[in-house]
Parts: structure tokens; C-alpha cells; sequence
């Protein structure tokens, strides 16, 4: 089920760089969201921009419901400049969230992030807390690398790499793969480039994989068809058929 709500921000503050966090409470929606699903969100009252922000559920924590943002635009900007106690418009939960399938196999789940990537595998590393996940954070520098001490608090296996090395391994985080036993689960976000490789891995090794797109989503239905992408059984919208989908069904460009 789907909602349209009017909530009160309990807290929007830089956590680092031009990174955001924003909470507010809810019960229904801590309730009835799941690992990968998004919100559409007013980012303010005025006619620009026009189109609401889709913004992945980063985590929950009782019924506090929290996202992760960049600022990287002129909607994450004004997102940015809302204030505590200010209301906002939401609609949610949207979206296909992670398949969470009990483990039969006793593998280890693998969760691969990419810079802002990591913001949806939060409410998913919660969700998994008790398969101790291993995650690999991948970023270009180490001011860059998010929500670190969160991930190590739940118990996760946090490792890391970088693009000039400031912090953990130098290179994509998809070399760390090599370190990873070929028995585990991969759940993946991240830049487009990065998910085409950990899917080629995946496939090489005969690993279950999954992926959460980062298109667009303006209207977060499947109506307005801008996020259209290409799979084995033809085009899908990510925001109503997605935004998880399994790594194989994707053609990758």
C-alpha cells in the first residue's frame, strides 16, 4: 500500500561534505517500508522544481524514517535549507524492495555500495544484521566514505576502498571482491559502471546478485516512463518494477 503523508522533520543536518541526513516520524511508515523501497518527496512549497525528489529509506530506527541525500541540484539544494518541525510532503513506500528470502544455504550476504549507494543498504544491513553482512564501501576519497561506524555498530564486516587511497584499498571497490568467498549473496547500489562489473562477477561465480538502480524516478509509478531500462524480458520501469532487480535480468550498455 501506498500513502501520500504530511510529516514533520525532526532533523536535517550536514553529516559531511554535500551530505545530508533528514529524519522524521512515522509509525505507519517504519512500519510497511522495506530494504530498497524510495519516497517521492516535496522538496518545498513553490512550483520549482516541479517534480518530487525520489529519495531511497536509509534507515529505521522505531518509527523514526530517514533519508541520506547528496546535494547535487537545485531540488537537493532546497531540500537541504528545510528546517526542523517544517512539514513535508511524501508519498511512499514506493517501489520493489530487496528480496530477503531466508538464507537456506547459510551464506554470508555481500553488500556493495558506491558513494551514495550506500544510503539504501543501511535499512538493508539493519534488516540482515544477524547474518553479520560483510560490506564493501567503495569512494573516491576518504571524505567521501559513508556511514562507516553505523555499519560496524550493527556488526558488518566493513571494508574499503578508494579512489586515490586516502582510506582502505586504492581502486574500485569491485577488486575487493577477490577477497570474498564465492559462497555469499551480493546486494549491490551504486554508479551504473561499478554494478555492470559486480553483475560480470557475479555471473562468473554463479552468485546470487541483486541490484538497485539509481534512475531517475519522477513520477514513482510507472507513468511517466523516464526511467525505462532494458532487461532480458524487455523494458521495465525501475520505479514500479524496481528499483531491485536481479543483476542477470539487466542488459547491461
Amino acid at each position: 500500500m501506498i500513502k501520500k503523508k504530511i510529516v514533520k522533520i525532526t532533523e536535517n543536518k550536514n553529516i559531511a561534505g554535500g551530505y545530508f541526513k533528514l529524519s522524521f516520524k512515522d509509525s505507519w511508515l517504519a512500519t510497511n517500508s522495506k530494504p530498497g523501497q524510495f519516497l517521492e518527496v516535496r522538496v518545498n512549497d513553490g512550483l520549482k522544481p516541479f517534480l518530487r525528489k525520489p529519495l531511497g529509506i536509509h534507515r529505521i530506527e522505531n518509527n523514526s524514517v530517514e533519508v541520506l541525500y547528496e546535494v547535487i541540484g537545485e531540488g537537493t539544494k532546497a531540500l537541504s535549507e528545510r528546517k526542523r518541525e517544517e512539514a513535508l510532503d511524501i508519498i511512499g513506500p514506493l517501489g520493489n524492495g530487496f528480496n530477503l528470502t531466508p538464507n537456506t544455504y547459510n551464506l554470508t550476504p555481500l553488500l556493495i555500495a558506491g558513494g551514495i549507494g550506500v544510503a539504501p543498504l543501511v535499512f538493508l544491513a539493519q534488516k540482515l544484521a544477524r547474518s553479520k553482512p560483510i560490506v564493501l564501501l567503495g569512494a573516491k576519497t576518504k571524505a567521501d566514505v559513508l556511514c562507516e561506524k553505523g555499519l560496524r555498530r550493527l556488526g558488518c564486516d566493513v571494508r574499503i576502498a578508494t579512489d586515490d587511497g586516502s582510506k582502505g584499498h586504492k581502486g574500485f571497490v569491485t577488486e575487493l571482491l577477490k577477497e570474498i568467498l564465492p559462497k555469499t549473496l551480493i546486494y549491490a547500489c551504486g554508479p551504473k559502471p561499478m554494478m555492470k562489473e559486480i553483475a560480470r562477477i557475479a555471473a562468473m561465480r554463479k552468485i546470487p546478485c541483486q541490484v538497485l538502480l539509481e534512475e531517475y524516478m519522477a513520477c514513482g509509478i510507472g507513468a511517466c516512463l523516464g526511467c525505462a531500462v532494458m532487461t532480458r524480458k524487455g523494458y521495465k520501469m525501475v520505479c514500479k518494477d524496481g528499483p531491485v532487480f536481479k543483476a542477470g535480468d539487466i542488459i547491461w550498455e
